[in-house]
């Protein structure tokens, strides 16, 4: 029986699996860099130092508004209500987009219609966590912002 000579290990060889090992885990590292810069969905304020000049202020007017918020997602239509000492209340919605925290790529702004006690709109929404970043508007002009964090059964 004869056997195949073996090779020695050289130090081309060596430097070589060295260099391959060091050049997949550059690779990667560089695509996982590049996923979390191209998905990051980007700043809540351009400035913080300004948004935090008047942030007690508009939290306390936000506040004494006395709303409770509530998004509820049933059969295909997302039910957004606004309520007061419970009665509905109907503010004027500035801004609405619901999407996932993590990315902006499946972010909906949804037609919402006042069906006299909520606002209600059909959305695609899929099963897991969702966000609702709202901005609304009271009748006294009071600014309203919060996010209203849902999830879709499976």
């Amino acid at each position: 029986m004869s056997h195949a000579p073996v090779k020695p290990l050289t130090g081309r060889k060596v430097l070589a699996f060295t260099s391959a090992a060091f050049a997949v885990i550059i690779a990667v590292n560089l695509t996982l860099a590049y996923q979390a810069v191209a998905t990051f969905p980007g700043l809540e304020v351009k400035n913080s130092y300004v948004a935090s000049q008047t942030f007690n202020a508009d939290r306390s007017a936000q506040l004494a508004l006395g709303w409770e918020v509530a998004a509820l997602r049933e059969n295909g239509a997302l039910r957004l209500s606004f309520v007061h000492d419970g009665v509905p209340v109907k503010p004027q919605i500035i801004s609405a987009v619901v999407g996932r925290a993590t990315h902006i790529a499946a972010d909906q702004t949804p037609a919402f219609e006042w069906d006299g006690r909520a606002y209600v709109a059909t959305v695609d929404l899929g099963p897991g966590n969702w966000n609702l970043r709202l901005e609304a508007q009271a009748a006294d002009g009071t600014i309203f912002r919060q996010r209203v964090i849902g999830r879709t059964p499976k």
